[in-house]
């Protein structure tokens, strides 16, 4: 007698209070605190100027709204700049004590969604986030010291803040796609990141001119609580074995020391290490040329006005969804390498345009020559993923998040320090320095690909014959 197929396994129990309605895309979570993040960050700079300015009777907001071509008094108004210094100053304030409490939460949460699953290090971050505007939000209507940002920044911090967001929603991509389809995964994620920051910067400045800053910061709390239910209530988890582990213990920081000491391929160690650099540097250069977009154009002989820079801003952001169709269409022919190779040629020659850009046709060619930009990082970012077990995703992508929160404060040193430094010989020298910069990158990935298709060719022709 025939035997019987044994009958499909019966899904799960669904655990009291989750909803039924279980999906596997992290898209719409990343979407959402990334356009929390985007109206915080500029809103809140923003603020300080106003606050700050108040307290020191300098309070010509005017001023800050139009372009200063051609006019010194403005900058070298004393009062002027003693405001500037402090904004700068608690800037800066906010941005070390989340980045140095984040690098050792971060470290330590995703190692232990290896073990525990990623939804508890999405909810985490996403939560605190939340909690961040609402203290936020407590100083604008109650009139706190600005102190209190700071302490909203570190709160959030400790629950991973945004790079831990980062770094478990690429490791829930990489769990949940296959080797060939991940670099087009990971894509999807960055150019998520294009979108939101472009409605962000684009709603968030429109919306803060007509109602101020209560409303939009209303939106941020709401979109980073909802980012927060949406990983609770409706994500599926990723890992498909997973067990109990202690949260604080060093042997999550050991796991992240172990990928690059003692990895599971001799040749991983060294690829690991010069991937993470070429991420590094690309990274670093985009972020400190995005610092400088703004400075750039409201200077002479540019002098645009707010409605250019918003043209501008879209044009910028727009490069994450041309990235993503160019990389899908370039897969089809070329090896994800050449296709990332590319892209660096693209981002070389749009900042050289820029550096030379004169006049508003051609700044916006040099936006137009970035339409390739950013098909580079989605492909370090799977090719390390792929260096790696299963069970070492989340923390790959723990380190990787907190090399992309390093590259914000080295970008932000460098390119702001080196911007006024060139000014007296040219004024786009910085974005110049970053093209040279982006050879290395390029040379790193063309000479892995190269070493690769060598060590397959010699292993080809070392394998035996079959009879």
């Amino acid at each position: 007698m025939a035997a019987m197929a044994a009958p499909p396994p019966a899904e799960p129990p669904v655990p009291p209070g989750r909803c039924r309605l279980s999906l596997l895309a992290v898209e719409p979570l990343l979407f959402l605190a990334t356009v929390s993040l985007g109206l915080q960050g500029p809103l809140a700079t923003q603020y300080l100027w106003d606050r700050l300015g108040a307290e020191h009777g300098y309070s010509d907001r005017n001023s800050t709204d139009s372009a200063g071509c051609g006019d010194g008094n403005a900058s070298a108004d004393p009062l002027r700049q003693e405001v500037e210094a402090l904004v700068s100053h608690w800037n800066l304030y906010i941005n070390l004590g989340g980045f140095f409490v984040s690098l050792f939460s971060v470290t330590l949460f995703g190692p232990w969604s290896d073990s525990v699953g990623r939804r508890p290090a999405l909810i985490l971050p996403a939560a605190g986030m939340a909690l961040q505007t609402a203290i936020y939000l407590l100083v604008m209507y109650l009139e706190l010291h600005v102190a209190f940002f700071l302490l909203g920044r570190i709160l959030s911090g400790l629950t991973g803040d945004y790079n831990l967001i980062l770094a478990s929603c690429f490791s829930y991509v990489a769990d949940t796609s296959e080797r060939r389809a991940r670099t087009f995964r990971v894509a999807i994620l960055e150019a998520c990141l294009g979108t939101a920051g472009m409605v962000a910067s684009i709603g968030g400045g429109q919306w803060r001119k007509a109602q101020g800053y209560i409303n939009p910061f209303w939106l941020a709390f709401a979109t980073s609580l909802a980012a927060t239910l949406y990983a609770a209530f409706f994500l599926r988890e990723s890992v498909k074995q997973k067990k109990a582990a202690k949260l604080f213990t060093l042997s999550h920081y050991k796991a992240v020391y172990r990928l690059y000491k003692t990895p599971e391929h001799p040749s991983s160690r060294w690829k690991l290490a010069l991937y993470s650099l070429a991420f590094f540097l690309i990274v670093t250069v985009h972020f400190g040329a995005k610092d400088l977009y703004v400075l750039y154009e409201l200077g002479f002989p540019l002098c645009w006005t707010s409605d250019l820079i918003g043209y501008g801003s879209a044009a910028s952001y727009l490069a994450y969804l041309s990235s993503l169709a160019g990389l899908r269409l370039l897969q089809l022919c070329l090896e994800d390498t050449w296709v990332a190779e590319m892209g660096l040629i693209s981002n070389i020659a749009g900042l050289v345009v820029i550096s030379l850009a004169t006049t508003t046709p051609l700044m916006f060619t040099g936006y137009g020559i970035l339409f390739l930009s950013m098909a580079a990082t989605p492909v370090i970012r799977s090719k390390l993923s792929k260096l790696v077990s299963e069970t070492e995703q989340g923390a790959l992508f723990a380190s990787v998040a907190c090399v992309e929160g390093l590259c914000s404060l080295v970008a932000t040193g460098v390119f702001n320090s080196l911007y006024p430094a060139t000014l007296h010989f040219m004024r786009g020298f910085p974005f110049l320095f970053g093209a040279i910069i982006l050879l290395i990158p390029a040379a790193i990935l063309g000479g892995i690909q190269i070493w690769d298709s060598k060590h397959d060719y010699n292993h080809f022709q070392d394998a035996p014959l079959s009879p």
